[in-house]
């Protein structure tokens, strides 16, 4: 217990390195530019943080996802594409891992991932499927000599172009219904990509997700030995909204910061006189504690569940309260940058200014359009209609 609670020290204090250091410095270049943060991610290769949640038996750190999620908190609050960029593929590990079913091909690929801390991307939006993540148009094919194909058009596929491997959705087979779908791990030696779009967006500028045309040949070993049904909702679903929620916290987390050192600032400058941005701070501090709240349950409520009767996670009532995770933090994160903003006015506005939030509000807007909370609504009040428990 000593040594994995070194483990986790060391590797959490190497990732708030990272976070303070490479990711912030370049933070505003990185959204000014709408480019990749890769001075953040290479440390965090240097760092062999992208093994974090890969077991030790594959010569990862085998960190717990509290550790995971606290390292995307602490990445959000200097740096969102950083943060967002080390979630998604966090995630993506975590679906592997806890899915292998034996699978010596996806043990050694594993060992890769630690060893040569390679990044994975997730390919499972597509064209045609009104953004349901549930059902893929694209299938797995017959491909020569023996291998597997296939060609999906992704709407978006998060920091593709600088990725190492890719983990995409898809029908089992041609024949296949939309929702009998698979995972697939093609690497990056096997994978195509066309882009047919560009990211010049409001916020989260450099996660770099514009669409793709993926293409890919590989052999079949490397289709996950579990149905993706399955594996989205014991893992992918609940893990993404746990993971991207920490990442929102640390946004708002670090807006309300920013706030507070703009009424200390003022505070100093004219002593004794009334400041009612102060007022208006203690009332973003409660809807921060509001998130940080709902946050910490969402995480707390998954654990106490994943290791043991993960079945349970595949239930309507377990299917609403990440909904509702996801549902919640979106919208407070946009609160409390917003709260922010008023808090400090035009000096918050500027973005040349040691307060500007600009930045936050405009990442934290990403939130509610990440699995469109319309979309999670319409879900959810279909479920309520039948869920015996919520």
């Amino acid at each position: 217990m000593v040594a994995i609670a070194q483990s986790t020290d060391r590797y959490l204090a190497d990732v708030r390195r990272v976070a303070a250091g490479p990711a912030r410095d370049a933070a505003g270049e990185v959204d000014r530019d709408a480019r990749f943060p890769i001075e953040a991610v290479d440390a965090l290769r240097d760092a062999r943080a992208l093994s974090g949640a890969v077991p030790q038996s594959y010569g990862g750190q085998g960190l717990s996802l509290q550790t995971i999620a606290m390292c995307c908190y602490e990445l959000g609050r200097c740096c969102a594409a950083s943060a967002m960029t080390y979630a998604m593929h966090q995630i993506q590990v975590v679906t592997i891992t806890r899915h292998l079913e034996g699978s010596l091909w996806f043990e050694d690929y594993l060992r890769r991932v630690a060893a040569e801390q390679r990044l994975i991307a997730s390919a499972t939006s597509e064209i045609g499927t009104g953004g349901d993540m549930s059902r893929s148009v694209a299938a797995v094919e017959q491909g020569a000599g023996g291998l597997f194909a296939f060609e999906k058009k992704a709407p978006t596929l998060s920091y593709g172009a600088h990725a190492d491997d890719y983990l995409t959705t898809l029908r089992r087979d041609p024949a296949s219904e939309p929702g009998d779908q698979v995972l697939v791990l093609s690497t990056g030696d096997q994978t195509q990509l066309e882009q047919t779009g560009e990211w010049d967006t409001l916020g989260m500028r450099g996660t770099c997700s514009p669409g793709f045309v993926v293409r890919a040949n590989f052999p079949g070993e490397q289709i996950l030995p579990t149905a993706f049904a399955r594996a989205m909702s014991e893992s992918m679903v609940p893990v993404s909204h746990i993971l991207w929620s920490h990442v929102w916290l640390g946004i708002a987390s670090d807006a309300f910061e920013r706030g507070r050192a703009f009424v200390r600032e003022s505070a100093r400058r004219a002593p004794g006189e009334p400041l009612p941005a102060a007022q208006r701070l203690a009332s973003v501090m409660a809807e921060l504690a509001l998130l940080r709240a709902e946050v910490s349950r969402g995480l707390a409520d998954y654990v106490a569940v994943a290791d043991g009767t993960r079945e349970s996670l595949s239930t309507m009532a377990s299917v609403l309260r990440f909904n509702n995770l996801k549902l919640a933090a979106s919208e407070q994160a946009v609160r409390v940058c917003r709260g922010a903003l008023d808090v400090v006015g035009v000096a918050g506005y500027r973005n040349n200014s040691p307060f500007s939030v600009g930045r936050h509000l405009r990442d934290a807007l990403s939130a509610p359009i990440m699995v469109a909370n319309e979309r999670m609504l319409a879900t959810d009040a279909q479920l309520l209609l039948i869920a015996k428990e919520v």
